[in-house]
C-alpha cells in the first residue's frame, strides 16, 4: 500500500476528511495539554474550533497537503511562509495510517514544496513530550533551535534545504 502525498481540495472532496483530521489532532494535543499541565480542562478553544469547522477560511494562503492511501486521506500538513522558511502546523497522521510512511512523506513533501518556493529551511515547533514525533523529526534532518514559541515546552525545530 503505497502512500501518496498531493495538496488539499478543501472546498471539495478533502473537506470532511481533513476537518475530521483536524478535530482529533486538537482534541489530542488539548488532551495532552491538559495532562501535561500546560492547559486547562475544557471546550476547544474557538481558534481551533474554527479550524475544524472551515478549513479552507482557516488556511487561506497556506498550502494544506494530504498523504492517501487507496485514495483515504490518512494524514495531513499545513505549510506556511515563515520569513526565508517554510513552517509545518497541523502534521497528522491518523491512527490507521500511522506506520506507513505517511509521516515521513509529507516530510518530504514539504520539502520538496518549499524548496520549490526557494525557502532556506523548513522550521516547526513540537511539544516535549511526543517522542514519537520529536524522533521523527530527527531522523529528518530536524535540529532543535532557539524557541520563537512563547509556550513552554514547545521545541522548535529546523532542517535546513
Amino acid at each position: 500500500m503505497i502512500v501518496s502525498i498531493r495538496p488539499a481540495v478543501l472546498d471539495g472532496a478533502d473537506r470532511g476528511p481533513v476537518s475530521a483530521m483536524l478535530a482529533d489532532y486538537h482534541a489530542q494535543t488539548e488532551g495532552e495539554k491538559v495532562a501535561h499541565g500546560v492547559a486547562e480542562p475544557g471546550e476547544l478553544p474557538e481558534r481551533y474550533a474554527a479550524e475544524v469547522r472551515d478549513p479552507a477560511a482557516s488556511f487561506a494562503g497556506a498550502d494544506v497537503i494530504v498523504a492517501a492511501r487507496d485514495g483515504e486521506a490518512i494524514g495531513m500538513a499545513v505549510l506556511h511562509r515563515a520569513g526565508a522558511d517554510v513552517e509545518i502546523k497541523r502534521l497528522w497522521v491518523a491512527p490507521a495510517g500511522r506506520r506507513s510512511g505517511a509521516g515521513s512523506a509529507l516530510m518530504a513533501d514539504a520539502a520538496a514544496r518549499g524548496r520549490a518556493a526557494g525557502a532556506t529551511g523548513l522550521r516547526l515547533s513540537v511539544w516535549d513530550w511526543r517522542a514519537d514525533a520529536l524522533a521523527l523529526y530527527a531522523r529528518q534532518g530536524f535540529v532543535e533551535v532557539p524557541s520563537w514559541e512563547s509556550r513552554q515546552r514547545l521545541v522548535c525545530l529546523r532542517l535546513p534545504l
